[in-house]
């Protein structure tokens, strides 16, 4: 990890030699004749690789099968047809090196990190796991029964869940609305062939890249590379992407989330946001800095530091690659519920009342670039950023025009995303606490629709 940090910091130093004008490392990107795309990405100051296996698929195509894509990827780190689960943590540990994996809503990914000298080791496992994975059924069963503990004990923390609630709420039956770790019931019914199926579907060459980062010689690794996944072959068709949805906005809503024995009211507010390329992506996370993006930030100011309403508010546009949403959240104990809302309310409405001056802007502007190049320091972070370009159609000019649209952010330009892309008008609420205190008090906001928490999964009318 030292030397990872190292590597970054003279990117970072770089970034700000050059008049904090940063670019994306130059990355090479082809395509195998099965159709896997291949990225690659040199970057010596350290003897490390950073791998990952990005594939197109994740809770957008469980279809009534919730879980479905984030127990196959989690599935996958279970062992091979050739190697089980032990032989392959032992290969990798005994490295010092790391390997993981996961299911989001829009992508699959398997991850590795391992130094230059270990690639001959362990690239052919990473590659084994990736096209043929065992699912060990034992190890699965372990697996599945861990993540059902998982969200039964989330039911205990509405901050954990609160944003699953949001998106179902938005999404309504769309496949946004799907929450990535599906429902005790969902979870409890899948079996080991779903989990083969769901592999056999999505996981497939044309559907996937696979993204390298890190010490290494292009002309050779493109060689291992075609090796170890030239082989890989696909049945059938690709998926073909679909629509997932779009926020559902008509009226103003409250989903009030009863959990009986709450103390506090978690709550979010907001709507519509952005897709993940829509081009006025980069400023809006200069304008979000304003409102909930930072510890000074409008929100965090007013709740906390001002009126002791919370420990903490924020907000955030939280895009895919369709579609997003945006919100801001907070909590606050259950008799200042109101005070909170209202005072979230009208901080929010700052936005358009006295608008964002150039002080504020230059503030935020300066906090935002500072934060740029660190989060794409390391080769990991690198290869993550990679991934999400692949499976979210995001182009590398985003990443190398953040600086300039940053700087070309004025108030004027400022108000004018405020009134396209910030929600006014039928706002949508989650509110999660104790109903039976804040019945009156949600209804003030919207048409309310009342949820049980103990009910499993996150749509009224669960059982």
């Amino acid at each position: 990890m030292k030397y990872m940090m190292t590597g970054g910091a003279m990117l970072c130093a770089l970034a700000t030699a050059h008049g904090a004008q940063f670019k994306l490392p130059q990355f090479e990107t082809t395509k195998l004749p099965n159709g896997l795309t291949v990225m690659l990405m040199e970057r010596h100051e350290v003897p490390l690789i950073s791998v990952r296996a990005v594939v197109r698929a994740g809770a957008v195509n469980d279809g009534p099968q919730a879980g479905l894509a984030n127990l196959t990827g989690d599935a996958i780190l279970l062992g091979s047809t050739k190697h089980d689960k032990k032989a392959i943590d032992e290969a990798f540990d005994f490295r010092g090196a790391t390997l993981a994996g996961g299911g989001a809503t829009e992508q699959t990914t398997v991850q590795a990190n391992f130094a230059r000298a270990d690639a001959p080791a362990l690239l052919p496992l990473f590659a084994e796991i990736v096209q043929q994975p065992g699912f060990d059924n034992a190890e699965l069963d372990k697996l599945r029964a861990r993540k059902v503990s998982g969200l039964k004990q989330a039911k205990e923390s509405p901050r954990q869940v609160a944003g699953i609630y949001y998106r179902s709420m938005l999404f309504g039956d769309a496949p946004y609305a799907n929450p990535p770790g599906g429902t005790v019931a969902s979870l409890q019914a899948l079996k080991q062939a779903d989990v083969k199926s769901f592999h056999g579907r999505y996981f497939r060459p044309d559907n996937a890249a696979i993204v390298v980062v890190g010490d290494f010689q292009p002309a050779e690794m493109k060689r291992q590379i075609e090796a170890l996944f030239g082989q890989w072959r696909a049945e059938g068709p690709a998926p073909q992407r679909v629509d997932y949805g779009k926020p559902v906005t008509g009226k103003p809503r409250v989903w009030l989330v009863d959990k009986p024995d709450a103390i506090e009211t978690t709550f979010l507010i907001g709507g519509a946001g952005i897709a993940r390329n829509d081009p006025d992506y980069v400023p809006l996370q200069v304008l979000n800095t304003v409102l909930g993006g930072r510890f000074t930030s409008w929100l965090n100011d007013e709740l906390r530091v001002n009126s002791g309403l919370t420990y903490g508010a924020n907000s955030a546009f939280a895009p895919n690659a369709q579609a997003g949403v945006f919100s801001i959240s907070s909590f606050t104990a259950l008799p200042k519920t109101e005070a909170a809302l209202d005072l979230a309310l009208k901080t929010y409405n700052r936005l358009w009342d006295k608008g964002i001056d150039k002080a504020t802007l230059d503030s935020a502007k300066a906090y935002v670039k500072g934060q740029f190049p660190p989060r794409f320091e390391t080769g990991d972070q690198l290869a993550s950023l990679l991934g999400d370009m692949f499976a979210l159609n995001v182009e590398r000019a985003q990443i190398d025009n953040f600086m300039r649209d940053v700087d070309g952010l004025t108030p004027e330009k400022a108000k004018a995303l405020v009134d396209r892309h910030f929600p006014r008008k039928n706002l949508q609420m989650v509110l999660v606490g104790k109903a039976a205190e804040i019945r009156k008090i949600a209804a003030k906001y919207g048409d309310v629709t009342e949820l049980d928490i103990s009910a499993d999964g996150f749509k009224p009318g669960a059982k």
